[in-house]
Order: structure tokens, then C-alpha cells, then sequence
């Protein structure tokens, strides 16, 4: 029986390079030989827990990845062998990296339920890089939450974050037309990223009213109601720290009909002040991972548009997967880790 390595969490902090079986081709599957695996904050999260209750143990994980097709089940005829792809890893109840039985830091994975209307196989352009289309899934979440905030031409939009996901949200609310972005963080090597993406950056401040008068200096500013005061002119803002603090910021000093968009994970409650909410008349919603954005962000990185490489900051190959775990944990040095599963 073949067999190959592949990452798995054992335990609460337990990560270690397993064999494994190598997986077989269904009927209906896709077997895709893995070049590159990005390391997501999720992963991070899922380590320090030990897996996910009721998922599979040991858990398999990575799911943000691309790579080529190895070989094709009898009943898929819209991909063949040799095809470069990216993969929605929860289309089609596929659960890669969540359900602890597949993950993507490994040579191959299996891709099940394949059809042409799947969703689940999308094609990666000649264009792009293998790092690129590790980037798609990443880049999709941001532009859902974008997506989310209903952003149009015109429109001034700020967020709260520089990770992965922040930076992703900022490059899709600059592809739907936002007339300025400002990305905001603690971290200086963060920002650097940011500006290297083309989007302006502020060094984050705890002052709620600082922060006001940034905006203000930014996006100008509107007074809607005389018993607010002067308020920013932003109009959409994208939380993607997680930070309860920042969401409360945010509420305290957004203008009246600002929208605002949580995409980072918040692990406890955030107290709301539903006075504030109603006399602004805050419209919140929230964005988590891609119902249909995966060809929107192939679309814009085919376009050119956009380079993203200054997203990838480390390579490592998977036999030093340690390593590669251990960087992404330290955000101030890293954006974006990629694992390359063929070394």
C-alpha cells in the first residue's frame, strides 16, 4: 500500500508529520498533487485546540492550496490529468482541513463529488503562479467580506486588521471601486505590506477619538446629527482583528449609516451599546468564508490588476513543517507562510 507524509494535529500543541495511507480516486473524485499549501489563522486556532470537537483524530488540516491533477475519476470529464487548479475546500461537502480526515499539507489530497457546477475545481490561468493560486482562498474570504459590506465606487472604507484577511478585504473593496482604502495595525512590517499592495496605512492608536480625527483627515468629515458630534466620513468599515476593543471603537466612532463588516474571529463576547447603535443607526453584518467569490478573485488576478506576491512572506518546504508552523505564529515577521508539499 502507497503511502506519504502529511501534517496532522494529535493534540493541544501536538503537530507532527505522519505517514499516511496515500488516497485513491472515486468515480466521481479529483486526486490533486499539492505544490503549495498556505498556513491560515485558522490553522493556528485549530492546533492550539487539539483538532475540532467531532472532527476526525488525528486531524488532518491546510486547506488553501493549488496545485495539478494527478488523476481524475471515471465520471469527471470537465478536468483532466496535468490541469493546474485552485480548490474551494468546502464546496460540495468536501469539509478539506476541517473535517480532520483531509488536509492539504500533504503531496496529494482527494477532491470528492466533482461535477462541472460543483464549485469545488477551478482551473488556475497559465499566468499565475502556483504562490498565487495558493492565495485565491485567502483572498476570497477578504473579498467576501467586501462583498458583504456592499461596497461600490465612491465609497471610503477602512480596515481594522493587516493580516491575511484584512489585506485581502482591502484589495477587494479597491476591486469593487472603493474610492480610498486605509488599512490599519499595530504592526509597522504589516503596514509595509500593505503600502507595497498600493493601499495607504495607519499605525493603529488606542484613542477612540484619535482615531476619529485620522479618519477624519483621510475621509473628511460629515455631521449628521448635532448630538454626535463630528464624525468621520468612512463609510464602510471591515473589522479583521478579532479584537473586541476594536469593534466597540469602531461602533463608538462610525458616522451615522456606516456599515460595518466583522470578518475576524471573535473567541468571546463583545458587549454591543444598542443606545449607540440606535442613534447612528449602525448597520453590522458579518462575512465568513467564499459562497461565490472563488472565480470573482480569479477573474481579478487574471486581469492584473493586482500583484499580490508581497502577501507571501516565507517558503518552507513540508518536511520542515515545524518551522513553517512555528513563523506563522509570529505575526510581526509574517503575512502569509506558504508549505511547499512537493519537496
Amino acid at each position: 500500500m502507497a503511502t506519504m507524509i502529511a501534517a496532522r494535529i494529535h493534540g493541544p500543541d501536538d503537530i507532527r508529520l505522519d505517514t499516511v495511507t496515500t488516497p485513491e480516486v472515486g468515480p466521481c473524485d479529483v486526486l490533486v498533487r499539492v505544490v503549495n499549501c498556505g498556513i491560515c489563522g485558522s490553522d493556528l486556532s485549530y492546533a492550539r485546540l487539539g483538532g475540532l470537537p467531532g472532527a476526525h483524530s488525528p486531524f488532518a488540516f491546510g486547506h488553501e492550496f493549488s496545485g495539478v491533477i494527478e488523476a481524475v475519476g471515471e465520471q469527471v470529464v470537465h478536468l483532466q490529468a496535468g490541469d493546474r487548479v485552485v480548490v474551494n475546500p468546502e464546496a460540495d461537502g468536501n469539509g478539506i482541513g476541517s473535517d480532520g480526515l483531509r488536509g492539504a499539507f500533504a503531496p496529494l489530497v482527494q477532491v470528492r463529488n466533482v461535477t462541472p457546477d460543483s464549485g469545488a475545481v477551478f482551473t488556475l490561468p497559465e499566468q499565475l503562479d502556483f504562490a498565487t493560486g495558493a492565495l485565491v482562498e485567502p483572498l476570497s474570504v477578504g473579498m467576501h467580506a467586501a462583498n458583504q459590506g456592499r461596497i461600490t465606487s465612491g465609497d471610503k472604507v477602512v480596515v481594522l486588521g493587516a493580516g491575511p484577511v484584512g489585506l485581502a478585504a482591502a484589495i477587494g473593496a479597491r476591486h469593487l471601486g472603493a474610492q480610498k482604502v486605509c488599512v490599519i495595525d499595530r504592526s509597522d512590517h504589516r503596514l509595509e505590506v500593505a503600502r507595497q499592495l498600493g493601499l495607504e496605512a495607519l499605525r493603529a492608536n488606542d484613542d477612540p477619538s484619535a482615531l476619529a480625527r485620522h479618519l477624519q483627515g483621510l475621509h473628511g468629515t460629515v455631521i449628521n446629527d448635532p448630538r454626535l458630534g463630528e464624525q468621520p466620513g468612512t463609510d464602510v468599515y471591515i473589522e479583521a482583528t478579532g479584537a473586541g476593543p476594536v469593534f466597540r471603537q469602531i461602533c463608538s466612532t462610525a458616522r451615522k449609516g456606516a456599515r460595518i463588516v466583522v470578518v475576524g474571529v471573535h473567541f468571546v463576547p463583545v458587549e454591543l451599546d444598542m443606545v449607540n447603535l440606535l442613534m447612528r443607526e449602525l448597520q453590522i453584518t458579518a462575512a465568513m468564508e467564499y459562497p461565490v467569490e472563488f472565480p470573482q478573485v480569479i477573474d481579478m488576478l487574471s486581469s492584473g490588476e493586482v500583484d499580490v506576491r508581497p502577501l507571501v512572506s516565507h517558503h518552507f518546504p513540508l518536511s520542515q513543517f515545524t518551522n513553517a508552523f512555528a513563523q506563522a505564529q509570529r505575526p510581526d515577521e509574517a503575512v502569509k507562510v506558504l508549505v511547499d508539499c512537493q519537496d
